[in-house]
């Protein structure tokens, strides 16, 4: 079925070399991205419905990691330039 698209000259400009790049008519491409899109959802999910599944489901196996961080960063740049010292 024959359907008309208005195209501006930017995207215009896009679709020929895609075209020519490709070796492909611009119907081709079109129908290229078209079938692409179809493919895709039509909204990205939010960081939270993307974390979803995974959210609770690792365990620090109770190491407190959140404790002393401070001081165990400090030892850490420390333990670093002594042995780049060495």
């Amino acid at each position: 079925m024959p359907i008309s698209v208005r195209l501006g000259a930017r995207i215009e400009a896009v679709l020929r070399r895609l075209a020519n790049e490709r070796g492909a008519s611009r119907s081709e491409v079109i129908r290229e991205a078209i079938e692409a899109l179809a493919g895709r959802p039509t909204s990205s999910p939010d960081p939270y419905e993307r974390m979803k599944p995974a959210i609770g489901s690792w365990d620090s196996g109770g190491r407190q990691l959140s404790r002393d961080t401070g001081r165990r960063f400090r030892s850490l740049l420390r333990d670093k330039r002594e042995s780049r010292a060495r």
